[in-house]
């Protein structure tokens, strides 16, 4: 029998052998860099690399240990084009412009989601103040449409929230249209029940919200089983109906800063299920541009339906030291069970490691988008 002493020392013998062996790889993989970088050649070549897997795969003396070593060697390259990308000097092309701050002028065109009274309407004052020229728009995609046809310069628009998650049709909207991120708010979020001066709860039959207001409310709803909750596409835009219906059954469910708005009362305050209960918002542009303090990257990307091609996607953020913030997914249309990837990360366009990330991502996804570079505002 062999003793079981004798073979882990075999083993350790081996794997300082391996190290050595992986360093040698990598210093040669700094000079395969160097030549690339001189001639304008790519770092990731898919057919040489493909040639590789097949190749040591032939040289295994089983089945088995074919697949583990094409495993093994796609980690390899994988960490070689990380390695390559991060010698980059980071120069790599970056056609946005950079701009100290986000105009205040009463020139300054901005739209906002839904009506006067809303959640956006106060995020959009807080970023720009209330000297500039705003107007709502209906829906998120009335938002995205004006700021790319330049109607407006700039639109806000919430993408999550704390309670419910991420807003798929932001996400699915900014793949769409080709604006830009260039800043984010954080707004805490207070929903109250409101009705007609006079009215009571016991009088509430129809409760009118956005979506994501029903969802945030829904453990208040669940204790008055006679309140039947209705979509009506904005907190606001809700409020200014029950407003305007002018019938005692109906209420919306929407802010403090709606019901001054509309001339309502409030019935119920603070009803969202979750006390922390906070909206992201992010402003918009058509325009390639972003704040010299910007520090968060945001991207999207589709990729090879393959056994770990998201960890090597992501892997370029972690081999060029950025932190990752956020990751979201969304259905591709017309494909079963694939996805486009929403992934934020720390950093800023002018940072070569950012740089580097981005030509690692683009050169190995299916497709990529940078969607802007912004900060909190």
């Amino acid at each position: 029998m062999v003793d079981l002493k004798d073979s882990r020392e075999e083993i350790d013998r081996i794997d300082r052998q391996i190290v050595e062996l992986f360093e040698r790889r990598m210093r040669v993989a700094s000079d395969v860099a160097e030549y690339k970088r001189s001639i304008g050649k790519p770092i990731y070549d898919k057919e040489r690399e493909q040639q590789k897997l097949e190749t040591v795969r032939s040289l295994c003396s089983s089945e088995f240990n074919g697949h583990a070593i094409q495993e093994i060697f796609q980690q390899l390259m994988s960490i070689s084009r990380r390695y390559q990308h991060k010698l980059n000097d980071g120069s790599g092309h970056n056609d946005f412009t950079e701009r100290n701050a986000l105009p205040d002028k009463p020139d300054t065109r901005v739209v906002y989601f839904g009506a006067p009274g809303s959640y956006s309407e106060q995020a959009m004052e807080e970023c720009f103040g209330s000297g500039i020229r705003s107007f709502p728009a209906a829906s998120f995609r009335e938002v995205m449409a004006a700021v790319k046809e330049g109607r407006a310069d700039y639109g806000v628009l919430p993408i999550e929230n704390t309670t419910t998650g991420g807003i798929t049709d932001s996400y699915d909207l900014l793949v769409e249209f080709e604006n830009y991120i260039v800043g984010e708010h954080v707004l805490r979020v207070s929903q109250a029940l409101l009705g007609l001066p006079g009215a009571s709860l016991s009088d509430i039959r129809t409760v009118y919200s956005h979506p994501q207001g029903i969802l945030q409310s829904r453990k208040f709803l669940e204790r008055y089983p006679d309140m039947r909750a209705e979509d009506s596409g904005s907190t606001a835009g809700s409020a200014r109906k029950v407003a305007e219906d002018g019938d005692r059954t109906q209420a919306a469910i929407a802010s403090a800063r709606a019901a001054k708005t509309y001339g309502l009362e409030v019935l119920a305050e603070n009803i969202n299920s979750e006390d922390t209960n906070s909206t992201r918002f992010i402003v918009i542009t058509n325009r390639r541009e972003y704040l010299a303090d910007a520090g968060k990257v945001s991207v999207c990307f589709s990729l090879p339906h393959r056994t770990g091609s998201l960890y090597r996607m992501l892997s370029n953020i972690i081999f060029n030291d950025l932190n990752m913030t956020k990751i979201e997914s969304r259905p591709l249309a017309g494909r079963t069970f694939e996805y486009r990837f929403f992934v934020d990360f720390e950093g800023n366009l002018r940072e070569a490691a950012v740089q580097n990330t981005l030509a690692g991502i683009r050169s190995e996804a299916l497709e990529m988008r940078l969607l802007g570079n912004f900060r909190t505002l």
